[in-house]
């Protein structure tokens, strides 16, 4: 994957790993189209460069991200490059009741139903221009899940599962869009405050990422999560005992 001259994508870009992503990218000589719902920061990322293009959307809402992927595909026929970042994660109790759904329901709109609408929406036009990545970001909890995330955990499980399924399709397509799955680690942003030890910062994560893209990888183990995926294959239980 070549990146200078190329148009990306970056859900959830003026944050977080995304905002590093975003960065990194237009370093490289991307031109990034970043989404998020926060206009002044959605102003503020274009403002430090005219390579970034701001995009306000709620991934939460479906009907702005069916009418976000109809304009990406009209707008950017030459994009190249799709990276689903955008994600949101709440600690629950779920054992006493359902007055949880609401939070889950946006959990699961946000960590799985855009990304599915997104990468489906973009294949076509990625691979009628040539071919191209889509990289949808999961996490080590979509290995193995923790006890007090598991609306978070279920939908990071569900899009390894799909990101892969994607890449058979693909593949027999012969379509030349190869689909990349990135388990990320645990990583010093907004939504992991005061949770874990050990993080890394957005900047090193982004770096991780894209060093990932460039090399062409299917799976891009961010972080400690290549000792988990070594430790998974050793011992499985093992591997959830210490996730859990």
């Amino acid at each position: 994957m070549k990146l200078n001259g190329c148009t990306a994508l970056v859900t959830g870009g003026t944050a977080g790993i995304g905002r590093e992503l975003a960065r990194q990218l237009v370093e490289r000589g991307a031109r990034v189209v970043i989404t998020g719902r926060d206009r002044a920061r959605l102003d503020e990322m274009s403002a430090w460069h005219d390579s970034i293009i701001p995009c306000q959307v709620d991934l939460a809402v479906t009907t702005e991200v069916d009418r976000f992927v109809r304009e990406m595909a009209r707008d950017y026929p030459d994009l190249s490059l799709v990276i689903n970042n955008a994600g949101v994660q709440q600690e629950m109790e779920l054992v006493h009741g359902l007055d949880m759904m609401p939070v889950i329901r946006k959990e699961m709109a946000v960590n799985l139903d855009a990304v599915m609408a997104v990468t489906i929406g973009l294949i076509p036009g990625i691979a009628g221009q040539g071919g191209g990545m889509i990289v949808n970001i999961s996490s080590g909890l979509g290995v193995h899940p923790k006890a007090a995330s598991p609306a978070y955990c279920a939908a990071k499980a569900a899009l390894r599962s799909f990101t892969r399924s994607m890449r058979y399709q693909c593949e027999d397509a012969r379509n030349r869009v190869k689909m990349v799955d990135a388990i990320m680690t645990l990583v010093d942003t907004g939504m992991t405050a005061g949770r874990g030890t050990g993080k890394i910062s957005p900047a090193q994560a982004a770096a991780e990422v894209i060093d990932g893209i460039t090399a062409n990888h299917n799976e891009i183990w961010v972080g400690k999560t290549r000792l988990l995926r070594r430790l998974n294959r050793l011992s499985p239980w093992l591997a959830a005992r210490i996730m859990r």
